[in-house]
C-alpha cells in the first residue's frame, strides 16, 4: 500500500486528533511535522521490502511465495482433498472416525490468506500501470 494512500485513509482521524491544537500555525507545523514522519517510515519500509525481494537466499525473499503456498495447499486440503477423502471412506464402507482427520480452522487461514491476495492484487496493479519493474 502506498503511503498517500495509508495517509488518505488517517486523515480524518489526524484531523480530529489536530482540532485540539488551537492556534493555526502550531496545527499546520503539526501536520507537517506528521506528514514527514509518516514519509520517512514508509521510506524505510520500502528499503526494507527492496532488500528482502533482492536477497538470493529463498529464506529471505521467499516468505511470501512460502505462505501463499501453505495458504494455497491448506485451502485445498480444507475445501477439497478432506470432503472427497470422507466421500470415498464412506462410499468404500471404511469404518473410521472422521475426528481423526486434521481439521484446518478456515476462520484463522482466511485472514492471512485474504490479505496476500490482496497484496497480489496491489502488485497486480503496479506491473499494469507500469509501477513494478519485477
Amino acid at each position: 500500500m502506498s503511503f498517500l494512500s495509508v495517509f488518505d485513509a488517517v486523515t480524518p482521524v489526524i484531523n480530529k486528533i489536530l482540532d485540539f491544537i488551537p492556534d493555526p500555525a502550531q496545527k499546520l507545523a503539526a501536520q507537517q511535522q506528521l506528514m514527514a514522519s509518516l514519509q520517512a517510515w514508509d521510506l524505510q519500509q520500502v528499503q526494507i521490502d527492496t532488500a528482502e525481494a533482492s536477497n538470493a537466499s529463498v529464506f529471505v525473499s521467499g516468505w511470501r511465495p512460502f505462505i501463499g503456498w501453505i495458504c494455497g495447499c491448506a485451502m485445498a486440503y480444507k475445501f477439497i482433498l478432506q470432503p472427497f477423502l470422507v466421500f470415498i471412506l464412506v462410499a468404500c464402507h471404511v469404518n473410521f472416525d472422521i475426528k481423526l482427520l486434521p481439521v484446518l480452522d478456515w476462520s484463522e487461514m482466511s485472514t492471512v490468506l485474504l490479505g496476500m491476495l490482496g497484496l497480489g492484487g496491489m502488485r497486480t496493479y503496479e506491473k499494469v500501470n507500469g509501477v513494478g519493474s519485477k
